[in-house]
């Protein structure tokens, strides 16, 4: 049997989604289309190291090379990705695939090189940093997932149906927009900048546009209050981007905009619905994200230095005295920041 590695970049194969449809493990992140996402939007250089045979993808793990004269030279798997599992069949075509990363990495001059799985590798490997992921079953009547609902998450889901939020879904460019505007101010209450709008214009020319994906906006009185931002591919739904405006949260439109789109993903015929990753520190969006009736389980974020030829441990926390600054900047300033810092981020 070949086992041959070949890097190759999905974006220059036309095949490359029917190839990844062929694994049961594949995701909208092992997709063409969101390898040309990343590329485009941050100017990343898409990379897969890969055992193809015929239609079939035996093996393959992505990377995208990040070049930052901030953060350094890296190969990551995926950056701004929930995760995206090594689609391998065993652990020796892992640490084949894994060994001629590192091999390419040192000779391209990469500090590190990060893996973000859903499955737990080898001991040998040591996770640098873990998250939680909620993946709720949908094979099932529409009835049955309402009743598996915590209690709250169904008073919340008839409370904004009574106060008369409405939810539409779409995938035009004004859907687009309408989210970014939500999506800003959601950023800003957090203390964070908001992703480029490049970005975003990506998401719908190349996931959106492909009917890969939706947009869920919920109105109240006229006005968009809450959004959410869903993808699907290979039998999987996943819930990538939300936003409110908290002027309304007592609405409870974001519920409203969950359980729409869990019907919506259940009548198409989707087997699972992921609510993505989760920080552990963030209390508030785990209470939300159990509600749901979906099993709960780690995300394995694994990072290898290449100095130290060693998986290492990756201590980075988010929340700082900048947060407290990216809260008082006027939106203009805190898109600026976002355009310019996130593609250094990954």
């Amino acid at each position: 049997m070949d086992n041959a590695i070949t890097m190759l970049n999905p974006i220059e194969d036309s095949r490359w989604n029917e190839r990844v449809l062929a694994s049961k493990n594949s995701s909208i992140f092992h997709s063409s289309n969101w390898a040309h996402v990343l590329s485009e939007a941050y100017h990343y250089t898409p990379l897969c190291f890969s055992i193809i045979r015929d239609k079939t993808l035996p093996a393959a793990i992505p990377i995208m090379e990040i070049n930052s004269i901030i953060t350094g030279k890296r190969g990551v798997s995926l950056p701004f990705t929930d995760y995206c599992d090594p689609i391998v069949p065993d652990v020796s075509v892992f640490e084949s695939l894994l060994g001629q990363i590192i091999e390419h990495g040192r000779s391209a001059g990469w500090k590190s090189i990060e893996l973000r799985t859903e499955s737990v590798l080898p001991p040998m490997y040591s996770p640098s940093s873990n998250y939680y992921g909620h993946l709720l079953d949908i094979v099932r009547s529409e009835e049955e997932l309402f009743l598996q609902l915590r209690d709250s998450t169904r008073r919340n889901i008839k409370k904004a149906l009574k106060e008369g939020v409405e939810v539409v879904f779409s995938n035009t460019l004004d859907a687009v927009k309408e989210f970014y505007r939500l999506n800003c101010i959601t950023r800003r209450d957090h203390g964070l900048p908001p992703q480029p709008y490049l970005f975003f214009k990506k998401v719908h020319e190349h996931v959106l546009a492909k009917d890969l994906g939706h947009i869920a906006l919920a109105s109240y009185k006229g006005r968009n209050i809450a959004g959410a931002i869903y993808f699907h591919f290979n039998n999987r739904a996943v819930y990538k981007y939300g936003a409110s405006d908290k002027r309304f949260l007592d609405t409870r439109a974001n519920n409203l905009v969950m359980w729409e789109a869990i019907r919506r993903y259940r009548n198409q015929g989707y087997a699972n619905f992921s609510f993505g990753r989760t920080e552990p520190e963030n209390e508030g969006l785990l209470q939300f994200k159990q509600g749901w009736g979906a099993k709960e389980y780690l995300i394995y974020y694994y990072k290898y230095d290449l100095g130290q030829n060693a998986f290492i441990k990756d201590d980075l926390k988010l929340k700082g005295v900048h947060n407290l600054i990216f809260k008082r900047m006027p939106l203009p300033l805190l898109k600026l920041a976002g355009s310019m810092l996130y593609r250094h981020m990954g």
